[in-house]
């Protein structure tokens, strides 16, 4: 059984991101669910996606303390997921913060340590600014498929097989620059 949850906010490709993962795994023969939440979602609010698959899932949600990727698109939501992280668990986090309402309404701060504390304290990690990524393929809403290609590193399927279900999934107009988008993510390594 893998477990794989994705977090950011409203807007980011949350969704789309769980729907290609599940694809790909049912095309390679995996019992497959999923769960999501997304309540304020379309005013910015948190996303969150379980998505389970093995040879037989009878469960889409994911019990805290035994998520094996967490794949999180703000920080701010990794500090409400990291729970879900197992132990020996690989999170991936891009950096670009997006305030939530209270921090813009001036109701409160965001927190200045997040990157900090999860450097002292999640050691398969990576932390990263994906936004050279983004303005290299052209669109800062490929976040989400940049993302996938980090995490297929650590999958078991195929380049191959991302990208078919790359291209079942995004509308048609979209499939090149979501295939490179999905190629950039692949390749990317922190200097």
């Amino acid at each position: 059984m893998t477990n794989v949850i994705f977090a950011g906010v409203g807007g980011q490709g949350v969704i789309l991101a769980s729907k290609i993962l599940m694809q790909v795994a049912m095309n390679a023969g995996y019992d497959v669910k999923e769960s999501e939440v997304h309540g304020m979602a379309q005013r910015g609010g948190s996303v969150d996606c379980n998505v389970r698959y093995g040879e037989k899932v009878y469960s889409p949600l994911i019990e805290k303390g035994t998520c094996d990727y967490l794949v999180v698109f703000e920080p701010l939501e990794a500090t409400r997921k990291l729970e879900y992280l197992k132990p020996d668990g690989t999170l991936i986090v891009h950096t670009e913060r997006v305030n939530p309402a209270p921090v813009q309404a001036g109701l409160a701060k965001y927190p200045d340590d997040i990157e900090t504390w999860i450097a002292a304290n999640i050691t398969n990690r990576m932390v990263a600014d994906f936004g050279p990524v983004l303005k290299a393929v052209g669109s800062q809403r490929a976040l989400n498929i940049v993302m996938l290609g980090v995490l297929s590193n650590h999958l078991e399927f195929t380049p191959d097989q991302w990208i078919e279900a790359v291209k079942g999934t995004v509308k048609q107009n979209f499939v090149e620059m979501n295939v490179k988008a999905f190629t950039m993510g692949r390749e990317f390594t922190i200097s």
